[in-house]
């Protein structure tokens, strides 16, 4: 199987090393964005930063004003919670596929070399 070597290279270094090893619980790797309980407001805070997105937002509330009103006010929703939903999905399979990867890199067999 595929191994991960770790040579730690201490000398002078030990005591400090010891102090802020402390501060770590552990050494895992993590790429992953989102966790289940942020992925909606983080996911929808991302995706408020595009300006196309905030615009069609603007034509929805836009829309919802009696006297501006062009279409019914659900119509003018779909767009913008069509594209919403793709993006979401897509960056949550992305997510998803980091996590994988992370989880299969934490779990290789390391060697750790010490003097």
């Amino acid at each position: 199987g595929k191994h991960r070597i770790v040579i730690p290279c201490l000398g002078h270094f030990k005591e400090e090393y010891e102090k802020v090893s402390k501060l770590y619980l552990n050494n895992k790797i993590r790429t992953t964005r989102y966790t289940l309980l942020n992925f909606l407001p983080r996911n929808l805070f991302e995706q408020f930063h595009r300006v196309a997105n905030l615009y069609f937002l603007f034509l929805v509330v836009l829309n919802w004003v009696p006297l501006v009103e062009a279409f019914q006010k659900e119509i003018t929703m779909l767009p913008l919670i069509g594209v919403l939903t793709i993006i979401a999905v897509k960056d949550g399979l992305e997510d998803y596929s980091r996590y994988k990867m992370d989880k299969r890199i934490n779990n290789l067999v390391t060697k750790v070399y010490s003097r």
